[in-house]
């Protein structure tokens, strides 16, 4: 669901737009008539996460050089 509200009942009710986003909402901000912002949840926990807090890059697989697997995840990190 996408709500428009103006940029003054943003930030008079900006607790209550950040409920709701984390239900699913997308709010658009508009100045005078004009979108100046979407503001939406964020997709997963994990893309906000600095790469060194995430769990560790297994370097040895079995059959396959460590370059495979570093390039594999880069192509991963690429798609999220």
């Amino acid at each position: 669901m996408m709500t428009t509200v103006t940029l003054t009942e943003f930030r008079s009710h900006a607790s209550d737009m950040l409920s709701r986003m984390e239900k699913g909402e997308i709010i658009v901000v508009v100045r005078y008539g004009k979108p100046i912002a979407e503001v939406s949840p964020i997709r997963s926990t994990d893309a906000v996460k600095p790469s060194w807090e995430r769990p560790a890059l297994r370097l040895s697989t079995k059959g396959a050089a460590r370059s495979t697997a570093i390039l594999a995840e880069r192509e991963h990190e690429n798609l999220t």
